[in-house]
């Protein structure tokens, strides 16, 4: 099967969740024998932060054979004034971006790769394939969050492109329902990201001289919300200096970084509030840790959650995030915490005070991960593509 990735977003060097899992998919779907293309549109040129099969072939859209398409000072700066007033407005910049200067470059690699099947990983990338080029080649568009922001914060020009795809995949059940209450003769598939299943496990039932809780994550305010975990961490550490607290995850704002440390500082807990930077050892990581928190505001399906699961670690997290609650089985494989410091605090713990029920609870969260294992995972992506592909062959016979 010849398999087109189309990715519009940045790849060079990028360390977050929508990179890895573009290449995990194209890695995977080129060790099962397909052929893969994945196109992406970065500025940068460079590497990958993730290592990539030397199978797929990669196309950069802003440098493409010899032409170099940087996106506009006056379209980023159009861009940032239109969001302060509308996110929909702001995001239709880097569609006018895409049809004005990359639209032939799209349709020479479709023609040149002839791809039996897409995968969008965007509705931009959607739109821009079904609405702008008009291709017949069928397109299955992935959400890689809730899918009922599409409908209030993503320009309404990309919403077509959805009821056009053969399939739009999400990544939990109430997210499926979520998008069928908009588009309700559009048809939905469920497929959750793949997580590794780590032979090793974390320890926690090893005494220690000094225990872990672990953060992974970027550090932005109103998504990851870290400064909620060092907050909550400053309410109980003197009850624990037993406890250290270690943030992993690439810088995103000096300013927001300058904040959380002078909080750091305030309480005296330089030596145990840690920002360890970003990693490529994140197994290594997780297998030292004894507690794994997420105070972030909303998630997709997270992967730095998901693995810490995997790795044996109960998972703390706010029940206002949906898909976090949707992932912790309160009580069973981690614990869900009403909104605000305290509440957090209070949850954390009741996990370091109770070695024995951090034990229990980390093993039903490995065990719990066991249903994203990859080969279950990648295995029904290529039945439907399978499906969807011969399906669009019987109506062509």
């Amino acid at each position: 099967m010849r398999i087109l990735l189309a990715n519009f977003s940045k790849m060079i060097g990028d360390s977050g969740g929508l990179a890895k899992v573009n290449i995990a998919f194209a890695n995977e779907m080129a060790r099962y024998g397909h052929t893969v293309t994945t196109i992406y549109s970065d500025d940068r040129v460079g590497d990958f932060f993730y290592p990539l099969d030397e199978r797929v072939a990669t196309y950069n859209l802003r440098h493409f054979r010899g032409q170099t398409l940087l996106f506009p000072i006056s379209y980023k700066v159009r861009r940032e004034i239109l969001r302060v007033f509308s996110q929909k407005c702001g995001r239709a910049v880097n569609n006018e971006f895409t049809e004005k200067y990359l639209l032939p470059h799209i349709q020479t690699i479709l023609t040149e790769t002839q791809p039996e099947i897409i995968i969008a990983f965007q509705p931009a990338s959607a739109k821009t394939l079904l609405c702008d080029l008009k291709t017949h080649i069928p397109v299955i568009t992935m959400s890689h969050g809730d899918p009922e922001d599409y409908f209030h914060t993503y320009p309404t020009a990309e919403l077509p492109a959805l009821a056009r795809s053969a399939v739009c995949q999400v990544l939990l059940p109430s997210f499926a329902q979520h998008l069928r209450n908009h588009l309700p003769d559009t048809r939905v598939e469920v497929i959750g990201n793949a997580v590794p299943q780590y032979a090793e496990q974390a320890n926690l039932a090893r005494e220690k001289v000094m225990y872990k809780i672990v953060f992974v994550g970027r550090m932005v305010r109103n998504h990851k919300r870290p400064h909620l975990l060092i907050e909550a961490f400053t309410k109980i550490a003197a009850e624990f200096p037993d406890w250290t607290l270690e943030l992993w995850g690439a810088e995103d704002s000096k300013c927001y970084q300058k904040e959380m440390r002078r909080v750091i500082a305030a309480a005296g807990l330089e030596n145990r509030i840690l920002f360890c930077g970003t990693t490529t050892e994140i197994p290594r990581v997780l297998q030292g840790s004894d507690l794994c928190v997420a105070p972030s505001a909303y998630e997709g399906f997270s992967l730095a959650h998901t693995e810490a699961m995997s790795m044996g670690l109960p998972l703390i997290g706010y029940r206002s995030c949906v898909s976090v609650a949707e992932l912790i089985d309160d009580g069973v494989n981690g614990l869900l915490a009403a909104d605000g410091v305290m509440p957090l605090a209070e949850k954390m713990a009741v996990l370091m005070r109770d070695r024995d029920f951090r034990v229990r609870m980390g093993n039903a969260a490995r065990e719990s991960m066991r249903a994203y294992a990859p080969e279950i995972i990648w295995g029904r992506w290529e039945a439907l593509m399978d499906e969807v592909l011969a399906s669009q062959q019987g109506q062509h016979t």
